[in-house]
């Protein structure tokens, strides 16, 4: 008796494509989403902050000192 030692023969993969017009889309837009974050977490007691005054200092106070700005 002979026995097949042949292996199965695996279907093969697909790796999806993204279009580079989107990629590009999203990576715009999460870079100015993340700006926009550390802009407001290193605004400086509020000299060039949006709203007027301290208050947004106050809101991030612990996300300044884990990123290293100086507030005291």
């Amino acid at each position: 008796m002979s026995q097949s030692s042949a292996a199965p023969v695996a279907p093969a993969i697909q790796l999806p494509t993204v279009p580079l017009l989107q990629l590009g889309t999203w990576v715009v837009f999460f870079g100015l989403l993340a700006m926009l974050a550390i802009f407001f977490v290193s605004a400086d007691q509020g000299a060039i902050s949006i709203p007027a005054g301290n208050a947004v200092h106050e809101w991030v106070h612990d996300a300044r000192h884990l990123l290293g700005y100086p507030c005291h």
